[in-house]
């Protein structure tokens, strides 16, 4: 089977007409694609313990569970100081 030849920017065919493709926007969509996510870095040593996504999802749902246990009040209602 013969290799896929990879295409490289010069290898563009004569009826492709660069001049006409002007006032594109670079990256249009990125604002609305980062605002449905919620991105967060784990450091190294902490994304050995995790080997997916779920996991992480997981042991973050027992700790806010452990939390709410712990203090007698759910994340969602806190407590009036007086």
């Amino acid at each position: 089977m013969k290799k896929a030849r990879a295409r490289r920017a010069d290898d563009l065919r004569p009826e492709y007409d660069l001049s006409q493709l002007t006032g594109r926007v670079k990256a249009k969509h990125l604002e609305s694609a980062r605002s449905g996510t919620n991105l967060v870095l784990l450091e190294p040593d902490v994304a050995k313990a995790f080997p997916d996504a779920s996991s992480v999802n997981e042991a973050l749902r027992l700790l806010v569970a452990v939390a709410s246990r712990k203090s007698g009040r759910s994340r969602r209602s806190p407590r009036k100081r007086a």
